[in-house]
């Protein structure tokens, strides 16, 4: 089953809208559990195929499998989630596509596909993200409660430097031994939304630990949505343009509540807000995919987690304004 050729079809960038493939899997013991992943990952959905399995790899790992000429790994969703699946029914291949990687996820099966909202999709508080921190938000789908997951993070725990920003320390020392010609007033102010405290963090980190930015992070696109309309109150009370309070906007594309295609949208239609530079920061970030970041105007959109080329996309866009 194809998916890349058809997805997103109906869908208009910028409305907050997704589609979302729901995927059971079938434990020992009877129960199903219902799993969301967007559409907008998914490459082709197969049957198991042949695979063979790796030495040492992560317990996860079912093996690697040969597709269309690319060596792809296979992960067992229900192993990495900690759960035991009924064996006794063949189960299927999802292959998806972010972060620059192309893997596949094992399932007992798949239910529908469902067209929704970002609204729609409860976000996790911080107390049950530490708890379950493969969950990125739930949604209630046709009296199902579906799971939406963090596919990031299992490629993350097989390998650290495909998920989690970073910069190496000489990396870093070189950027800000580089900063004092270009022209840029410093700090810059920097307004990250992302669903994930685990970015959030790392991104914060990374941008901070040369003293050339200041970032505030929050949790999706409504609460960044939130925080600017409240700055752009001080900046008017207060008589001061609303680059005093922020230079820049960077976010994630999926968030609960609101998704960055729609905080973009929203910013480039404020008649106020429409001058701050937007980029957008995500493992969607494909070349397929360009096309619904130019389609609401971003400023730049790159692909995580490569934090070395964000900074140097940042102090570019800067010394442009």
């Amino acid at each position: 089953m194809a998916i890349s050729d058809n997805k997103g079809i109906l869908l208009e960038t910028g409305t907050n809208e997704l589609e979302i493939i729901e995927v059971f899997i079938d434990e020992v013991g009877g129960y199903r559990g219902y799993y969301g992943i967007n559409v907008a990952k998914v490459i082709k959905i197969i049957s198991l195929p042949a695979i063979i399995k790796p030495p040492n790899a992560a317990h996860f790992v079912s093996g690697m499998f040969n597709h269309c000429g690319n060596v792809i790994i296979l992960i067992d969703m229900a192993i990495w989630l900690g759960r035991e699946r009924r064996e006794d029914v063949r189960p299927i291949a999802i292959i998806t596509e972010f972060n620059r990687v192309t893997s596949a996820f094992l399932v007992s099966g798949i239910t529908r596909i469902h067209r929704t909202s970002w609204a729609n999709i409860k976000p996790l508080d911080s107390y049950m993200q530490n708890f379950c921190p493969a969950v990125t938000g739930y949604i209630n789908l046709e009296d199902k409660n579906v799971l939406m997951l963090d596919l990031e993070r299992a490629i993350g725990e097989i390998n650290p430097d495909l998920a989690v920003p970073h910069l190496q320390p000489i990396e870093n020392k070189k950027a800000v031994s580089e900063s004092a010609a270009d022209g840029i007033i410093y700090p810059i102010r920097v307004l990250h939304a992302d669903d994930s405290g685990m970015i959030r963090r790392a991104t914060r980190e990374a941008l901070e630990s040369g003293g050339e930015f200041i970032v505030t992070s929050e949790v999706d696109g409504s609460v960044a949505w939130e925080y600017l309309m409240d700055t752009k109150r001080r900046a008017a009370e207060q008589n001061k343009p609303l680059t005093d309070f922020i230079d820049i906007i960077l976010t994630d594309v999926e968030m609960p509540q609101m998704d960055g295609y729609h905080l973009c949208h929203k910013v480039k239609n404020d008649p106020v807000l429409k001058d701050l530079p937007v980029v957008l920061f995500s493992s969607l970030i494909t070349d397929k995919l360009l096309h619904k970041g130019k389609a609401v105007h971003a400023d730049a959109q790159l692909s995580k987690p490569n934090t070395t080329e964000l900074i140097a996309k940042l102090k570019e866009i800067m010394m442009k304004k």
